[in-house]
């Protein structure tokens, strides 16, 4: 035990792994040019992986495309696609009757809850 001692180490500043057996995943280098400022970022992807098609500029924040073979990929314009609000995923699953009905069924809950055929002699605190 006295060879593999620990005393005397800087521990947590050096590994005590090695790279012995260790085989890394084969990768490609992909290089992204930002229209803006010129600027050309190189990544390292896993052979096996599709790199993306727009990277944020490292220098100016803007969108650099991916380069093959010296030239810019075409980026697909995808703003036709108008978002989905929370009315439409509501008709997704109900219709429109069904959500009327829940709405009386909610509404006459709460009338219920606050009293809606109160006593008028009772005055009110508040609004």
């Amino acid at each position: 035990m006295a060879d593999r001692s620990l005393r005397g180490i800087r521990l947590g500043a050096q590994s005590l792994q090695s790279e012995e057996g260790v085989v890394f995943m084969e990768r490609q280098q992909t290089s992204y040019s930002c229209d803006t400022c010129g600027h050309v970022t190189t990544l390292m992807f896993a052979a096996d992986a599709e790199p993306p098609a727009t990277w944020e500029c490292r220098n100016c924040g803007a969108e650099a495309r991916l380069q093959i073979d010296g030239k810019s990929v075409e980026v697909e314009d995808n703003s036709d696609k108008t978002a989905r609000t929370h009315w439409d995923m509501l008709l997704e699953r109900r219709t429109r009757a069904e959500l009327e009905e829940l709405l009386e069924e909610r509404l006459a809950f709460i009338r219920a809850r606050r009293g809606a055929g109160e006593d008028p002699t009772r005055e009110r605190i508040g609004a």
